[in-house]
């Protein structure tokens, strides 16, 4: 007998490719997720279930875990502060930003003195020569000194 005979033969699981084709039936779908969510908020009874012991431990955690909850929204408040304070700090540049980029206003020599990427690559470049003449002499002394030897 074949899983897909053994499926039909009342055993109560189908197919996996029955299972499947069920899983992508737009109806289906619906109906299971209108079932799931009038289950949403219901008691399920585990909790009244659970020994006394483990439903005091799980009140604690609650407590712990609502204390918790408190002192994060105590976090976000500060920071949201914080966020004001330093918002109105940034202001005056962001509307200089603005002027600037829109070109209402010109910058004059002080307020553009600063290295530009060329420079930078400029003076990044010399550097690496400089390495590598270093290199090449160390290479050349220890060269000389094995020839030495």
């Amino acid at each position: 007998m074949s899983s897909e005979d053994e499926g039909e033969a009342g055993d109560g699981t189908l197919p996996k490719s029955a299972a499947a084709s069920l899983l992508q039936d737009p109806n289906v779908m619906a109906a299971l997720q209108g079932k799931l969510g009038a289950m949403i908020g219901s008691n399920s009874g585990y909790i009244q279930s659970l020994p006394a012991p483990v439903k005091k431990r799980l009140k604690a955690l609650k407590k712990i875990q609502f204390e918790s909850t408190k002192i994060e929204a105590q976090f976000y408040e500060e920071v949201h502060l914080l966020e004001c304070k330093y918002h109105q700090k940034f202001e005056p540049l962001y509307a200089k930003r603005g002027t600037i980029t829109k070109g209402e206003y010109e910058p004059n020599e002080e307020e553009c003195d600063w290295p530009s990427e060329s420079e930078d690559e400029e003076e990044q470049t010399l550097a690496k020569e400089v390495n590598e003449k270093a290199k090449l002499e160390e290479e050349k002394k220890a060269a000389e000194e094995k020839d030495v030897k």
